[in-house]
């Protein structure tokens, strides 16, 4: 039917406030992604933050991002309570690291019945609690195991003799990264017949490190070498070993990468780490998870893995 000339800007006025609306609606549907990371207090898990929200700017009509991370490595309780509030947010995707591999599941399944899409990223989510509560999560990360092995294998071969002692540095023993750098450490020392006198917690933290460092240092006098799970640890074992009068003659390494170290590398206070791409972790991880909230794959390996890659960092 042709509008009389009068009715016609009356048309127009619909019909463009209509066009206006779309994207604006559009907006609205863009998934909301909740990045849950561990402790902000430490670097590698801000230089992640960071990572992903350059991605999400760079992205930004595709995705809208939450980011949100923990008082210290060890708050569970706090972590949990993120979950749930990003649960109750709306929030389309959870892309998480989480602080125990255990204790993490059931909030994960939550978040799952309610129709999240969940991809675990950094340390990985324990498979036998995962297939004991019916669900599956596809973990993005690195071979933790193999990173540490790299590392312990530039030790031994630079600086160490056979028999030498060799204390371990792990971080929160309930998290499945620590125990697989630990195990790492382990293949390098045994491989090349070191004695490994002590393991003890550091909770990948500074201060927890420098004690467990210094207690090492006070027990075992013929001490050769400390063997931290993340860098942060490694600052510890560093003001250790220099309060105890052995720097240079007790080697420390670490894991991570952060920029706090890089100083300690160049000046040979830490002899090695391990890059793992922390800037990228997460934005691994939300790639996956875009994949998944549209119906496709995100390429996992037969273990439900997307393996990302490690680089052994010396002087």
């Amino acid at each position: 039917m042709k509008l009389p000339f009068s009715g016609r800007p009356l048309a127009f006025a619909v019909v463009s406030s209509l066009l206006f609306s779309l994207p604006a609606a559009h907006a609205e549907d863009k998934p909301k992604v909740a990045l849950v990371m561990k402790s902000l207090a430490n670097e590698f898990f801000r230089t992640m933050e960071d990572g992903a929200k350059a991605y999400q700017k760079d992205h930004a009509a595709e995705f809208e991002l939450v980011a949100n991370g923990i008082k210290d490595e060890t708050d569970t309780g706090n972590q949990i309570r993120i979950v749930e509030q990003m649960i109750a947010t709306g929030a389309k995707a959870l892309v998480i690291a989480p602080a125990d591999s255990k204790a993490l599941v059931p909030v994960v399944k939550k978040a799952m019945d309610a129709g999240i899409t969940v991809v675990n990223i950094d340390n990985r989510l324990d498979p036998d609690v995962l297939k004991s509560k019916g669900i599956s999560v596809p973990f993005v990360g690195p071979d933790n195991r193999k990173g540490a092995r790299l590392v312990g294998d530039y030790l031994a071969q630079h600086k160490l003799k056979a028999g030498d002692q060799v204390g371990i540095i792990e971080g929160v023993p309930t998290t499945t990264n620590a125990q697989q750098r630990t195990a790492g450490f382990k293949d390098a020392m045994q491989a090349a017949q070191m004695k490994i006198v002590s393991v003890q917690s550091g909770n990948w933290e500074i201060d927890k490190g420098n004690a467990v460092a210094a207690s090492m240092l006070n027990e075992y006098p013929e001490l050769k070498a400390l063997l931290a799970g993340n860098d942060s640890m490694a600052l510890g074992a560093v003001s250790a070993v220099r309060a105890a009068g052995k720097t240079g003659q007790v080697q420390v390494v670490g894991y991570d990468n952060i920029n706090a170290i890089k100083p300690m590398l160049k000046d040979g206070r830490v002899l090695a780490t391990l890059d793992q791409a922390a800037s990228q972790q997460a934005v691994y991880g939300i790639q996956a998870a875009l994949k998944m909230v549209k119906g496709e794959q995100p390429g996992v390996d037969a273990d439900n893995v997307i393996q990302t890659p490690v680089e052994l960092i010396t002087q």
